[in-house]
């Protein structure tokens, strides 16, 4: 992949994590997806695992300012996350996963709703709550079913987030 491809692919990340669309990152898109999650599942912001994925929200937030955030204004723009992105990703995709590692356990705890694990379809409905498509939802967290046993773990998803900053992507 080139250069060019490359950045493109990562700015169209952007909006992923720009949740309220007002065409910057910052720290209420982060506890906005938390709290959109914790909704989908009915999970009390108070309760243990809610404190866990707010306090996981912050950690990726922090991580995500510390590697894009420029100018130090609190926000990132499009081009500083495709800047920080391209700059320090390509090279180590595992250190964004890192990154993102309290958010995503927490989320994992929320949406593993029988102490087994999370299923496919409770992946599929944090991703739609996240603003995936529903078709692309299912897609995904069938993909993210890496050894097919019904369950997503955290080494499968630590391994596709990682993968979604640095392959090629149709359309992306």
């Amino acid at each position: 992949m080139d250069s060019a491809e490359y950045e493109r692919k990562i700015a169209a990340r952007f909006a992923s994590f720009d949740q309220d669309h007002n065409g910057y990152i910052d720290r209420e898109d982060f506890s906005g997806a938390a709290k959109a999650v914790l909704a989908e599942f009915g999970t009390t912001a108070r309760c243990d695992k809610g404190q866990a994925l707010y306090a996981g929200a912050e950690a990726f937030w922090q991580g995500m300012a510390g590697i894009a955030d420029v100018d130090g204004d609190q926000r990132v723009t499009r081009e500083e996350f495709v800047t920080g992105a391209v700059k320090r990703l390509r090279d180590s995709p595992q250190r964004f996963a890192e990154i993102a590692r309290p958010f995503l356990r927490a989320v994992i705890a929320v949406a593993d709703e029988d102490g087994q694990g999370p299923t496919v379809a409770s992946a599929e409905r944090v991703l739609r709550v996240l603003g995936v498509g529903a078709e692309l939802a299912g897609i995904a967290a069938a993909a993210l079913d890496a050894d097919g046993d019904g369950r997503i773990a955290e080494a499968e998803i630590l391994a596709a987030f990682a993968g979604y900053f640095t392959t090629p992507a149709p359309d992306a």
